[in-house]
């Protein structure tokens, strides 16, 4: 069973006006790529394959530029269009057709994830089929969140959004994974007071059934959340002074797909051609 996986990238970008005004926030860089890539490894690193990428009728064109079909990842990428943005849980909704009767992954398409040991983590979650799983971060904030709280043995008591008196520390962050009837069961909400889908209320459907289990990011993880200015400038001062340290690169697909073996050298140079930068100079380095 091949488990399929969304990137939500709509939206308007209204905190990050005006540099959102003429283009998606996430083609925007963070430090030396375009915003996207770091959700798209996420899937990549949680081995899978086939992706769609929902974005608005003025943005999806941008994507499709920038990403293509995929190949040159290994992967299959398809677009879908989302008119007006109506909460998280819509994307299920639009992602029917391609989520059929699969399970499938969502992530948010300003959302960065980055730690040791979390390929294996991801690929663990992603090849179980019988739980749906959220992950949860601890914040000292989380009152601007989807709040968890959970008993003595990690058991999920109760999902809150955005509380006034948050029951625990531990956000929930914006990667999903859930069974093949996530879009039904999406299908079945009701818009709340803000006219939206609202992803807890989902969330709360798998609660009520036992199906759902929470996977805390420890603090050796980094969980960003790359809406705002300041959030942007902390993600790309963090991924510069990582990369400049230790001498890679965080999500970048090519190198991903070569890992995995998805391509070969000889498909890395085609993609590359003669198309010299710092970027493609690492990519080399790589073959070599």
């Amino acid at each position: 069973m091949n488990r399929k996986g969304i990137i939500l990238a709509g939206g308007y970008g209204t905190r990050l006006y005006p540099s959102t005004k003429c283009i998606s926030k996430q083609i925007i860089p963070v430090y030396d790529k375009p915003m996207i890539y770091y959700p798209l490894s996420t899937l990549m690193n949680a081995n899978i394959k086939d992706i769609l990428v929902i974005s608005t009728p003025y943005d999806i064109s941008f994507f499709q530029k920038l990403l293509g079909n995929g190949s040159q990842f290994g992967i299959n990428i398809d677009y879908k269009v989302q008119d007006e943005p109506k909460g998280i849980a819509q994307a299920f909704i639009i992602a029917e057709n391609f989520v059929k009767n699969s399970p499938c992954c969502l992530i948010l398409g300003d959302n960065i994830f980055h730690g040791a040991g979390l390929p294996s983590l991801l690929r663990e979650v992603s090849s179980n089929y019988e739980t749906s799983t959220i992950f949860t971060y601890k914040v000292k904030d989380p009152s601007r969140f989807g709040v968890v709280e959970t008993d003595e043995r990690g058991k999920i008591m109760s999902i809150e959004e955005k509380p006034s008196e948050p029951k625990s520390s531990y956000a929930v962050t914006g990667l999903y994974f859930y069974d093949s009837n996530v879009a039904h069961y999406a299908k079945t909400l009701k818009p709340s007071a803000r006219g939206e889908l609202e992803i807890t209320d989902l969330n709360k459907i798998y609660l009520g059934s036992n199906l759902l289990v929470e996977k805390k990011l420890s603090q050796g993880f980094a969980w960003l959340d790359t809406g705002t200015p300041e959030s942007l400038l902390d993600a790309s001062n963090l991924i510069s002074t990582l990369e400049k340290r230790q001498g890679i690169k965080i999500s970048c697909p090519e190198e991903i797909a070569l890992s995995k073996k998805w391509i070969n050298p000889e498909d890395l140079l085609k993609s590359i051609k003669n198309n010299i930068n710092p970027y493609n100079n690492y990519l080399l380095n790589l073959i070599k």
